[in-house]
């Protein structure tokens, strides 16, 4: 049987507006432990459609948000029946990292490049860019973000499991892409609900392709 791979969104958290950086530090609202919640119930739902077992091991992002997520959604799994023996978090499941900028909103990293005399302002959308990497000490694109989810994710998924991911919209989306399952303007054009599993089976050794869930239309003109 085809390994799958479960693709989930962190639920809703509290953020710094403005700030580009995924790797905020700050809980799931209460709004957002209802999107692991309700994410759960769907797991559950995909397991019987789908004929297959949950992968015990749930695999999340260390960030606060991700490892609340998955903390639920594990003990609503296991209430419903599922063995859960453990989340194994990993920063390879991180949202793309900017590096030295973290958490510095994009008005003032833009004003920190205009006076650094080595670098160009990077152009208007930068931080939806999949290829644009800021110029900065740790600083990664969101492909290269999308190829380290797609690394992990290839090593991990077995045949016979469904197995979780909990993590983080762009990096999810561009893995999906380095996996085969999406096109970069299909990238571009979606996102990913709070809590909600978009499931990718692999079709070959080198191609996933989407068998569940939904993914969500995004907001083109944004660029956060």
């Amino acid at each position: 049987m085809t390994a799958r791979a479960a693709f989930i969104r962190h639920g809703a958290y509290r953020q710094r507006d403005g700030a580009p950086s995924a790797w905020q530090l700050y809980p799931l609202t209460e709004a957002g432990q209802g999107d692991a919640a309700r994410g759960a119930d769907e797991i559950v739902d995909l397991l019987a459609e789908l004929g297959t077992r949950l992968n015990p091991v749930l695999h999340c992002s260390p960030l606060l948000r991700a490892w609340q997520t998955a903390e639920i959604m594990a003990e609503r799994l296991a209430a419903a029946g599922h063995m859960v023996t453990g989340l194994h978090e990993t920063v390879a499941l991180t949202e793309r990292s900017v590096g030295a900028a973290a958490n510095l909103t994009g008005a003032e990293i833009e004003a920190i490049l205009a006076e650094d005399p080595r670098h160009d302002v990077p152009a208007p959308g930068w931080k939806a860019e999949s290829t644009y990497r800021l110029p900065f000490p740790g600083a990664e694109s969101l492909l290269g973000a999308g190829a380290r989810v797609a690394t992990h994710v290839e090593a991990t998924a077995e045949p016979d499991w469904l197995t979780l991911y909990i993590g983080h919209g762009a990096a999810f989306r561009h893995a999906a892409h380095v996996m085969g399952a999406l096109s970069l303007d299909q990238v571009r054009t979606l996102s990913m609900f709070h809590g909600r599993p978009v499931v990718l089976g692999r079709e070959s050794p080198n191609r996933w392709r989407k068998i569940a869930g939904k993914w969500k239309e995004r907001n083109i003109l944004r660029t956060d």
